[in-house]
């Protein structure tokens, strides 16, 4: 019972100073949580979870906060994150439900998460060498251009405008162009990016009538998108949140602008999630390999199309954080993320 009851007071430290931001006491303790116990054997918890590098006493104070170990026993044994109200869930929602494209799905995504959570919200954009093509439609304009349009099972759209050199306004224009859709979706549609461009180009090589060119163009110009369309990238919003919370940083916020301006390192960050789609990852201070972060939590989670996730989201804030709350946050706002993905594909 000595083990329960010493997380029984963890947990309580945990909770006390992420609300009040005070190191707290064994008398305090005992005023505000149901321990069942005298504040002298609170106290001897507490010299036990210092003995175990739990707490700790920030210089001269007669209270105690929690160390990164500490926060990382009180994550750990969290039964469950708990679910966010209907209230807010529905308001989640009604906000992204509200996007008209894959670029306004993350802009309000990490918007929402800022909001949320009062912390820095990363969203990485979906990592398109894993995304597959959905369809590709073609569009006369004028007499010989092609508008080529490159969906994405994600949601995202490429346009690309191209001369085929051939006349596209009479019927037998009109039947290259019908040709050249069939062909290229025959081997393209509903495959990775790399094969897709693969395929694109070995299309191109059986090829040896009269619509050669005009399909080189138009494979052309799909490459492009393709290698374009492969690119890392994160958003990030509520940086002036670290400003609200400088008291928690013990050097200032500096190394840590520096470090979330290095988008590489936060894309790497967030790809060492691991397999389980349906887990919330923390990152706590220390364990964070970025030196500049190490003050930092980051809380994360995968988001993608069916089973396989294509992408990470999360935020990141002073090591004292609410982490039940963040934790649902991320989770209710990555899984209708995925839903809306869901709906993008099978639309």
């Amino acid at each position: 019972m000595s083990e329960d009851r010493r997380l029984m007071v963890l947990r309580a430290i945990v909770q006390d100073y992420v609300q009040t931001s005070e190191p707290v006491g064994s008398k305090a303790l005992v005023e505000r949580h149901h321990l069942g116990v005298s504040a002298a054997t609170v106290r001897n918890d507490m010299a036990l979870l210092e003995e175990e590098g739990l707490i700790h006493a920030p210089h001269t104070s007669a209270g105690r906060v929690p160390t990164d170990a500490g926060y990382r026993v009180f994550v750990d044994r969290l039964s469950a994150v708990k679910p966010l109200g209907q209230g807010e869930r529905r308001a989640i929602g009604q906000f992204l439900q509200g996007a008209v494209d894959l670029d306004d799905v993350v802009d309000r995504t990490v918007r929402l998460l800022a909001s949320l959570t009062r912390q820095v919200a990363v969203v990485q954009y979906p990592s398109l060498t894993r995304s597959t093509v959905r369809h590709i439609e073609l569009v006369p304009m004028g007499s010989s251009h092609l508008m080529i349009v490159l969906i994405v099972n994600t949601g995202r759209v490429e346009q690309r405008v191209v001369d085929t050199g051939r006349v596209l306004t009479d019927p037998t224009g009109e039947a290259l162009v019908a040709s050249i859709r069939s062909r290229i979706n025959e081997v393209a549609a509903g495959v990775p990016f790399t094969v897709a461009a693969t395929r694109l180009r070995r299309l191109v090589g059986e090829t040896d009538d009269a619509d050669r060119a005009a399909l080189e163009a138009v494979v052309s110009a799909l490459g492009d998108a393709l290698v374009e369309e492969r690119e890392e990238r994160v958003v990030l919003a509520g940086q002036a949140n670290l400003a609200r919370a400088g008291a928690d940083f013990p050097r200032s916020i500096g190394p840590i602008l520096e470090a979330l301006e290095e988008h590489v390192t936060l894309l790497r960050l967030l790809g060492q999630l691991g397999d389980d789609p349906e887990l919330v990852s923390v990152r706590i201070g220390s364990e964070n390999p970025v030196t500049g972060l190490q003050s930092t939590s980051l809380v994360s989670m995968g988001y993608g199309s069916g089973s396989e996730r294509v992408a990470s989201l999360g935020v990141l804030g002073p090591t004292r954080m609410d982490y039940p709350t963040t934790m649902a946050s991320v989770r209710a706002v990555a899984r209708y993320v995925s839903e809306i993905l869901d709906e993008n594909q099978a639309t």
